[in-house]
């Protein structure tokens, strides 16, 4: 692989991954830009002690463009987009509108003694898997797979390096139903400042597991559902993509290494490899379950930068809020006011239809 680093016209960064060794990326970004917004607005919540990003610059961000004004597509011509070169294998550059960002303007330090503000410092990157508008992530080659999963190893490390950086979450929405602004086939990368709710959560129960059996909790779940087997949609040497048996979402499946790892720069070569033919044929089943291009979150699960790496266990979760051909799963009153989920799928049916898929 080939990394070539180079400056937008205002000034952010882009990186081009190439799988050849003589792809040559000299072209300059043409277009006159605004200078980048500065970063969001983080505010605490005293009542669930979580923090909050207020960042209303991104009211503007492009929305749903015809292809023809794609911004993630090559430039060609007249036609100038995001990535400066007429084609590409692999690009990740800042986002033009991020949630979070290293350019930071002074803020006030509290709206009321019980809700602090700080500065939404961290990074947002956009992560573009092929230069072919028409394409998805499921009609990869495994070869291109493996070139997205390095660069999401190299982007892991350099972000975890910036100041204040606690965890980094990269995934890919896509679909309209989920809500994506951009066709495109792309995922993104958020450096947070702090360890996300979710992670939390997991690894305080991950920590109680360990003070109780000094085992690995998510490495004990993965063993239980393969011996189980009933859940399990695919395996092989290195991976297993399994439903969970307490899954929230209608179809929801994780794709876990074998090996316990905090995140994905510490996968090996025969890992990387495997990862893509398995994730792939997940994602056939997928589109294959209704005859139709299935919306999905691709949520990859890492340990936090600096803390309790040794309770992670890096895993892939993909779910779909769609629960029938013509039915979506919507999060109402009890999964949105309460957080309680309420599947209208057995796990244990979802993995058999998925397996028949």
């Amino acid at each position: 692989m080939k990394r070539t680093q180079i400056e937008l016209a205002d000034g952010r960064e882009l990186i081009y991954f190439d799988e050849r060794d003589d792809a040559v990326r000299d072209q300059p970004d043409r277009r006159e830009l605004p200078p980048p917004p500065h970063a969001s607005q983080l505010r605490y919540d005293p009542l669930t002690d979580e923090w909050v990003a207020v960042a209303v610059h991104r009211q503007t961000r492009t929305f749903l463009p015809p292809a023809d004004q794609c911004p993630l597509c090559p430039s060609r011509g007249d036609r100038l987009s995001e990535i400066p070169a007429p084609d590409y294998d692999v690009v990740v550059f800042e986002n033009r509108f991020p949630s979070l960002s290293q350019r930071v303007a002074e803020e006030p330090a509290e709206i009321t003694p019980f809700t602090p503000v700080r500065p939404g410092r961290g990074k947002c990157e956009v992560v573009c898997f092929t230069d072919d508008h028409n394409a998805s992530f499921a009609a990869l080659p495994p070869s291109r797979v493996r070139t997205v999963l390095d660069a999401l190893a190299d982007r892991t490390t350099a972000l975890s390096e910036l100041p204040g950086v606690e965890q980094i979450f990269p995934f890919e929405n896509r679909g309209v139903e989920i809500g994506v602004t951009l066709h495109h086939p792309h995922g993104q990368i958020y450096a947070y400042p702090f360890v996300t709710p979710r992670t939390r959560t997991m690894l305080a129960a991950a920590r109680r597991h360990f003070e109780r059996t000094g085992g690995n909790l998510y490495a004990d779940v993965l063993a239980a559902e393969r011996t189980a087997g009933d859940r399990v949609v695919a395996s092989n040497e290195h991976w297993t993509a399994y439903v969970p048996a307490a899954a929230r979402w209608p179809f929801e499946v994780h794709v876990a290494p074998h090996r316990p790892v905090p995140d994905i720069p510490a996968l090996d070569d025969a890992e990387r490899d495997a990862f893509g033919p398995l994730y792939l044929d997940v994602l056939r089943r997928f589109d294959g379950l209704f005859d139709m291009p299935m919306p999905y979150i691709a949520a990859w699960h890492q340990a936090p930068v600096h803390v309790d790496r040794e309770l992670g266990h890096l895993h892939l979760q993909l779910f779909s809020i769609r629960r029938a051909k013509d039915k979506l799963k919507y999060l109402a009153g009890s999964e949105s006011g309460m957080g309680v989920f309420i599947n209208d799928i057995a796990p244990e049916r979802a993995a058999e239809l998925l397996r028949a898929a």
